[in-house]
């Protein structure tokens, strides 16, 4: 799994790439700590390059946002796209979080 981070307006991007699941989940984590402990409030994940996610990709999605939601800050989803999109919506992932169609509402 690969990151790109970049600051954009008023967030923290983090793009991620490849797939999330019980052995690459903990980077995930990894990437956003850094962030999480900086107390940024919004954090946005773009989704659009990511093919797959289990249930760890879950987790540490889960372990992530309420790190990010005891220091008063959000996390926000992007660009979700074919099984990713479905695993979310199955999982409740859709209705617990923001997801957004584009990188621009995401960032609104």
């Amino acid at each position: 799994m690969e990151f790109e981070t970049t600051k954009q307006e008023n967030a923290i991007v983090i793009k991620v790439t490849g797939r999330m699941d019980a052995v690459t989940a903990p980077e995930f984590e990894n990437a956003c700590s850094p962030h999480v402990e900086a107390r940024e409030k919004l954090l946005v994940a773009d989704l659009s390059n990511l093919e797959y996610i289990s249930s760890a990709g879950l987790r540490s999605i889960l372990s992530t946002a309420k790190k990010m939601k005891a220091n008063s800050g959000e996390i926000r989803f992007c660009n979700l796209n074919g099984m990713v999109q479905e695993v979310f919506s199955i999982s409740g992932f859709s209705s617990m979080f923001t997801i957004c169609e584009t990188l621009e509402e995401a960032l609104k």
